[in-house]
């Protein structure tokens, strides 16, 4: 192997070891000029990246894990999906290890241990902290995939369902139906996610020129991430559009206790395609998430990333589809 370092690099080219490394891992904060001129120098000096370039030939990656701990429990959704993400990982012949982000490191913006003991060659963060500790973990000098959500502040690749259309379809679909009166639940500042799901079903009542009460926009959590009670309206619309499957599964339960019946009473949808507990997964209209896709995708940009690719930063959305089923009904227009 090469004995050449990044500080023998960066003395042939003129600069330091954190920006030979920052060009090498595509980071910010190096002209695309100067990028170049680093690699060229790198490639005929035969420097060997222990973060990169032996993945050509042993192809394995360690490949760090890290996700917001108020998102993670044995039945949640990032659960799930964190098992979809170790099992692409695993089937690229690659190793997945993960860390826990609690709410006081993300406040402190404290690196993971996965990054302060550089165990890792490249991190996939999956759920959304807040955006001083997103934008913290691009600077890092390796490759980085945010997954579930995107910072358009941060350089750093992202992976996120079809969210705006999602819901734009789910509204659509309740519109045609003869709903006119639709609420929707979710704190559309609290991650990217929930405001593009919130977009979407702006969308489509801006599209047909219906009227959003402002009292049937019902927070589900804090800006934290925290769920808090749902407030509903006294006058309830007809229809709610929720950001997410948990949150629907809730609002269902409310309104089953406050005696009113879904859908006879009030229609309810979903997203995700996830329920958990005792909830009937089979009974709730939702926009199935293509976790597996997306996990895959997160896959193959950490492993383009670590093999030295260069290309733009960018957000890849992956497509999904609405699921009717039984948790909205259609009504006469007049209703």
């Amino acid at each position: 192997m090469s004995n050449i370092t990044m500080r023998d690099i960066g003395k042939k080219v003129g600069v330091s070891a954190v920006t030979v490394s920052k060009a090498l891992a595509g980071k910010s904060g190096v002209s695309e000029e100067m990028r170049q001129r680093i690699i060229r120098v790198a490639t005929d000096l035969g420097y060997v990246n222990p973060n990169t370039l032996h993945t050509q030939h042993a192809r394995r990656l360690d490949v760090g894990i890290l996700v917001p701990d108020h998102f993670f429990s044995g039945d949640s959704f990032y659960f799930t999906f964190y098992r979809n993400l170790v099992q692409e990982l695993s089937d690229a012949g690659h190793f997945g290890l993960m860390e826990l982000l609690s709410q006081e490191s993300d406040r402190n913006l404290e690196l993971p241990n996965l990054l302060r003991s550089h165990r890792v060659d490249a991190l996939i963060l999956l759920g959304q902290p807040s955006q001083a500790y997103v934008r913290m973990i691009a600077k890092q000098a390796l490759p980085v995939v945010f997954l579930d959500f995107y910072d358009e502040g941060a350089l750093a690749d992202a992976v996120v369902g079809d969210n705006t259309y999602g819901t734009y379809r789910l509204t659509n679909h309740l519109i045609k139906n003869g709903h006119r009166d639709i609420g929707f639940v979710g704190n559309a500042r609290a991650t990217s996610s929930i405001m593009d799901r919130y977009l979407g079903f702006y969308r489509a009542m801006l599209g047909q020129d219906l009227p959003i009460r402002e009292e049937c926009i019902v927070m589900d959590r804090d800006l934290q991430g925290d769920l808090i009670p749902l407030q509903l309206p006294e006058k309830l619309p007809t229809a709610f559009v929720c950001n997410c499957d948990l949150v629907a599964t809730r609002l269902i339960e409310q309104l089953q206790e406050m005696g009113l019946r879904v859908p006879e009473d009030v229609s309810v949808v979903g997203f995700d395609d996830f329920t958990i507990g005792n909830s009937d997964p089979s009974s709730l209209t939702t926009f199935r998430v293509d976790r597996h896709s997306m996990a895959q995708m997160a896959v193959k940009l950490v492993s383009d990333r670590c093999a030295g690719l260069q290309r733009p930063f960018g957000r890849v959305v992956v497509s999904g589809q609405p699921i009717y089923r039984d948790s909205e009904r259609a009504i006469p227009v007049e209703e």
